[in-house]
């Protein structure tokens, strides 16, 4: 049975151009700060080789659950399949931690509103499984909080500036 495939998308505005976006994404201080950041969690390492055919890991450290001392690490992966500075980042993902899933794909496209703002749109292929499916709405979750997260640590809203 063939079903059709799980896409998450979500878009993000910033005060910020297009170039300093793409950048963060592939700067190691910067992307430590919003990529697979939680609440509680804590980036234990974050190592990117921004070339086609190389990528990216990132750990972060977590509690088991509220209260409890233990802790676990989430090993994020990615493989750069395109890099087009500064419009158009894709590339294959998996989580470790969660079962070793096959890896989906993640394009991330960067559209200059002007020149202090651009608007990201990431787009999650997750695949056609049920496990896909099952973690739908808190893969959207995910993406959401974390590209909010790198508009408050990177981009702050100046005053003065207008959209």
């Amino acid at each position: 049975m063939s079903s059709s495939p799980v896409i998450v998308r979500v878009a993000q505005r910033y005060s910020a151009s297009a170039e300093r976006v793409f950048d963060a994404w592939l700067t190691p201080a910067q992307a430590s700060r919003f990529l697979f950041r939680t609440r509680t969690g804590n980036v234990m390492q974050c190592e990117i080789q921004p070339e086609v055919g190389a990528g990216f890991t990132v750990i972060d450290r977590r509690p088991a659950a509220d209260g409890d001392e233990s802790v676990f690490d989430v090993v994020h992966l990615g493989k750069y399949i395109e890099i087009e500075r500064p419009k158009r980042l894709v590339f294959d993902f998996s989580v470790l931690t969660f079962g070793s899933e096959d890896p989906t794909r993640v394009t991330v496209e960067i559209t200059p509103v002007n020149q202090q703002a651009c608007e990201l749109t990431l787009t999650h292929d997750m695949g056609t499984t049920e496990h896909a499916r099952a973690l739908q709405e808190a893969s959207r979750k995910g993406w959401t909080n974390m590209l909010a997260l790198m508009e408050r640590e990177l981009f702050p809203r100046r005053v003065g500036v207008h959209l």
